[in-house]
This record gives C-alpha cells, sequence and structure tokens, in this order.
C-alpha cells in the first residue's frame, strides 16, 4: 500500500482526430464536394473553382482547428440550444 499505480496516458488516445491539419469531417466533406464539382462539369472553369474553393476552405478549417480541434463539434450543439431561457422555474416546480 505504499504508492498509488501509475497508468500512462498515450497522446495517440485522446489527441483530436485532425485530416490536412484541419476537423477530418468537414475537411473530407469539402474533398468530395469540390472533386465532385470538377470532375462532373469537366472544363477548366469549374475545375479552377473547385480547386481554389478547396484550397480557401481548407485554410479556413485549419484555422479553426488550431482555435478549438472540436470547434464545428461545438457548434452543431449549439444550434441545439434553445433561443431565450426564461429567468424563472417552470409551474410544474413544488416548493
Amino acid at each position: 500500500m505504499g504508492e498509488l499505480r501509475r497508468t500512462p496516458l498515450y497522446r495517440a488516445l485522446h489527441r483530436p482526430n485532425l485530416f490536412l491539419g484541419g476537423e477530418r469531417e468537414p475537411v473530407m466533406m469539402t474533398a468530395i464536394i469540390c472533386a465532385g464539382l470538377a470532375v462532373s462539369s469537366l472544363n477548366l472553369i469549374a475545375i479552377m473553382i473547385g480547386a481554389g474553393l478547396w484550397l480557401v476552405l481548407i485554410g479556413a478549417f485549419r484555422t479553426m482547428a488550431k482555435a478549438d480541434p472540436f470547434m464545428t463539434r461545438i457548434y452543431l450543439r449549439q444550434l441545439r440550444y434553445g433561443a431565450y431561457f426564461p429567468a424563472r422555474s417552470r409551474g410544474s416546480r413544488l416548493d
């Protein structure tokens, strides 16, 4: 009963799941959309628009991930919150 048992926490088990420096889901979704835009139209203008959009959005996602690696999850969670919370309890509360 002398020492406490120490359990190592490996970084790979708790680090954020990033892809190309941004959150995995938004980066992959924009890659699919931009590639679909470029491949489906098969002209040079659409390919340039898709590549430009990809470069702008990957930069934005990397900036977001530097600020908070879970920013899109937090944003989606806050959308579910109510817009107004009254400063009183419900009528069903018994005092």
